[in-house]
């Protein structure tokens, strides 16, 4: 048989070492307007017998390759015409232990949940040096998990869901076509965090556009509190082309905020988290201040520190950094 194996295009930049094993293809809703990672394709479920079929080779893979390196350092020829790409990940994915795996593609959990049970317990026999795996997962399919669901499936060996709340406000989420209600996030994210599988919600700096500027934090804040996830990822909103966004924008009809007034953003909604024990992770190269990480409550002081130490720049400088770290010259 041959060994390459099926792949997604993205995940997220925490999973860079994980292995990427394909059980659904591309997005189920695919209709965010900011949003072009799966745009053109369609969604589909991987049958179960596929899946395991990939897990087959990857294992296959994995043993030639720690067999090849004990006996004299080479490659066997099988492994070159297995492909490059999934050679590379295998390869790369064992030199850092083999111990993590990201489920592709958009939303994993759209899996009957027996399903995904056969996936996760195959993936334990077959590769048994894992200890993690995580996927992406959207909140509407999260609310149709039970908690004994979500329960069942940590057991089996899903650790951690990431997914996109990206803002709190009913009014951006209905603008930006997320498909999602702000209460929606709240009853998925409690239902995870519930079961005991680790949360990682993803917020957008800017999807409020100058609209929503105040709104669009602040009601994210108020999610976020409701949840408590064990993670707040922060990203930047970059307008893409070939997105409804991008003809939003373009015909006036949304107004892009300034790095500066998203970094505002972030003061309002960093200032409005309370009563939670999460992290917040800068962990995405368009964030212009990516030295904002800390634990909440304990570092929330120092990260309100560092926004106002920018804000409080007079204008040249600010504006000197802001196109510092934009042309890659300040990290």
């Amino acid at each position: 048989m041959t060994l390459a194996f099926e792949q997604g295009p993205i995940r997220p930049p925490s999973e860079a070492n994980s292995l990427l094993i394909r059980v659904t293809r591309n997005c189920p809703w695919n209709k965010c307007a900011f949003c072009n990672a799966y745009k053109g394709t369609k969604f589909s479920l991987r049958s179960v017998e596929d899946i395991k079929e990939d897990i087959d080779k990857i294992a296959a893979m994995s043993q030639m390759l720690k067999q090849a390196f004990l006996t004299n350092g080479k490659l066997p020829a099988q492994l070159y015409h297995s492909g490059e790409y999934q050679l590379y990940q295998v390869a790369s994915w064992l030199a850092g232990g083999g111990k993590t795996v990201f489920l592709q593609d958009g939303n994993s959990l759209l899996l009957k949940t027996a399903d995904l049970l056969e996936v996760l317990n195959y993936l334990k026999e077959k590769l048994p040096t894992v200890e993690r795996v995580t996927s992406y997962a959207r909140s509407d399919s999260l609310a149709r998990k039970s908690v004994e669901e979500l329960v069942q499936l940590k057991e089996a060996g899903l650790s951690r869901l990431h997914v996109g709340l990206e803002s709190g406000s009913d009014e951006v989420l209905k603008f930006m076509n997320k498909g999602v209600t702000a209460q929606q996030h709240i009853e998925a994210g409690q239902r995870v965090k519930a079961s005991g599988i680790s949360l990682s919600e993803y917020v957008l700096l800017g999807l409020g556009g100058r609209r929503w500027a105040y709104e669009h934090p602040f009601e994210t804040a108020r999610v976020l509190n409701a949840i408590n996830p064990d993670y707040i990822r922060v990203r930047t909103l970059a307008i893409v082309e070939n997105t409804p966004l991008y003809t939003m924008w373009q015909q006036g009809e949304f107004e892009e905020q300034p790095d500066d007034k998203q970094v505002e953003e972030e003061k309002v909604l960093i200032e409005n988290l309370d009563g939670i024990d999460s992290t917040l992770v800068s962990d995405h190269s368009m964030n212009l201040l990516a030295e904002i990480n800390g634990k909440f409550p304990e570092d929330k002081p120092a990260m309100l520190q560092i926004i106002d130490r920018f804000l409080n720049l007079p204008q040249t400088e600010k504006e000197n950094f802001i196109l510092g770290r934009r042309w890659g010259l300040y990290l």
